[in-house]
């Protein structure tokens, strides 16, 4: 894998994992049920396609499960200060 293709690899999925978690805590109403779903389903399709991912790939799923945490994190915060969603 090139350089750039992982750097951007990393944003894309952070930027992905967070835009995908806020907006399904905004509907579900939860906080961290993203979190378990996108773990479920990468476990999963891993588990189903039967490929173990080396380290780029690895650290690049990292970066999309950190997004989804850090959306979880951010709709707590505005849950505490006041802010409701729909």
């Amino acid at each position: 894998m090139n350089l750039m293709q992982f750097m951007v690899s990393i944003v894309l999925f952070s930027v992905l994992g967070f835009g995908i978690g806020f907006i399904l805590n905004m509907i579900l109403k939860t906080t961290w049920f993203p979190v378990v779903i996108g773990v479920g389903i990468v476990v999963g399709a891993l588990v189903y396609q039967q490929i173990v991912p080396g380290i780029w790939d690895a650290l690049i799923l990292g970066c999309g499960m950190a997004g989804t945490v850090a959306s979880g994190l951010t709709i707590q915060t505005l849950r505490k200060k006041g802010y409701r969603m729909f």
